[in-house]
């Protein structure tokens, strides 16, 4: 595995940390740990910025979906600061994945990251 590639395998795996921490507490540290301090995130149902906000985001699909984790899908491609990957939300009594989706994220100098382009591919009728 290469840096280039390990830099994006972190910064995706701090990610689904931020996704997948059980508190509020541990969630806003989760999201200073993934996101520059400037970073944003966007998909078709949010438009966030700055880590007040990011952790926001998260914390309402969250609730929405309680007992659900995110999880990776296939493999992180990235070039240059960019990379890319897939997920489902999983529910983790049934196995089900009620919402699964792909994201592109840019990442700073320091492999934080900058900006997250969110695309849901599957969502419930309800959602």
């Amino acid at each position: 595995m290469s840096a280039q590639t390990d830099r994006y395998t972190i910064a995706v795996t701090r990610y689904f940390e931020a996704w997948n921490a059980p508190d509020a507490q541990t969630r806003a540290k989760a999201v200073a740990d993934a996101w520059s301090p400037d970073g944003t995130y966007t998909d078709p149902l949010a438009d966030a910025g700055g880590h007040e906000e990011i952790t926001a985001v998260i914390s309402a699909a969250r609730e929405q979906f309680p007992g659900c984790a995110f999880r990776l899908t296939g493999t992180v491609d990235g070039h240059h600061d960019t990379a890319r990957f897939s997920w489902e939300l999983v529910n983790e009594t049934g196995g089900t994945a009620p919402v699964a989706g792909s994201d592109v994220i840019t990442l700073d100098d320091e492999g934080g990251i900058r900006a997250v382009l969110g695309f849901l591919d599957r969502v419930p009728a309800a959602a």
